[in-house]
């Protein structure tokens, strides 16, 4: 998973990329960090990126997405979120989720 170092660098992120999953936790969380090897064992079944953040060292990331517990899943598409899936994360439902996401494809909208 690449790491998001700056909100900056997120926004571009959101920008470029048609579809993306973010993988969002904090310090000191023995939930993200058991649920974080299991989600990015997935990226090798995906054709889109997957992004993690520690929104710890970037509180404006939390903020913004509105994000109140950690850890988070998120999944985008075209900039907009399609899934969010909050502290402890049931895998088939998030691999349903992304199965969806690569059925969509790239295009807008």
């Amino acid at each position: 998973m690449k790491e998001i170092a700056s909100f900056e660098q997120w926004l571009n992120i959101l920008a470029s990329e048609p579809r993306l999953l973010l993988f969002v936790k904090t310090d000191h969380c023995s939930v993200c960090e058991g649920l974080y090897p299991q989600v990015a064992s997935l990226q090798e079944d995906y054709p889109f990126p997957f992004y993690k953040v520690n929104v710890a060292q970037i509180p404006e990331m939390a903020g913004q997405l509105s994000l109140f517990t950690a850890p988070v899943v998120l999944l985008f598409r075209q900039g907009k979120e399609t899934a969010r899936f909050a502290r402890f994360v049931q895998m088939e439902q998030l691999k349903y989720r992304m199965d969806e996401l690569v059925e969509w494809g790239d295009e807008h909208v």
